[in-house]
């Protein structure tokens, strides 16, 4: 390995050990010292197991078996409930309700190709001519 590499054989085996703990690639970072893409590449070209994604292929948020979460949300700071707000690149990120009360959101729909929104919020967003 370079000499100037982050990444030595210490580091390598504990990342190792936090992926196969299930430990999230962000906080895999945090305790290595690198970030969260750099933990992403590494377990890549490792060829370690891939994760299962927060977020289902239908654009539907996971379930939760929490019944008690609502009432937990409103005893949470606003950083924290914004954690759970499910979020993809592929998906339109049009913010549905306000951020700061439990329910926060996005759209959810699939996007037009070079846009952050679905057609419907397309059209809403970005104009041709000027309203007079």
């Amino acid at each position: 390995m370079d000499k100037n590499s982050v990444w030595d054989e210490k580091k390598l085996e504990k990342l190792k050990k936090l992926w196969d703990e299930g430990l999230p690639i962000t906080k895999i970072g945090l305790k290595l010292g690198v970030s969260r893409n750099a933990i992403a590449g590494k377990a890549h070209r490792l060829g370690l197991p891939k994760r299962n994604s927060p977020i289902s292929k239908s654009g539907e948020p996971r379930k939760t078996n929490n019944n008690h979460s609502n009432e937990i949300a409103k005893e949470l700071p606003l950083k924290i409930l914004l954690r759970n707000v499910e979020w993809s690149r592929n998906r339109c990120c049009w913010p549905n309700g306000d951020p700061k009360l439990p329910g926060f959101s996005f759209c959810g729909t699939s996007i037009v190709p070079g846009r952050p929104y679905c057609e419907e919020h397309s059209n809403l967003a970005y104009t041709n001519t000027r309203e007079s």
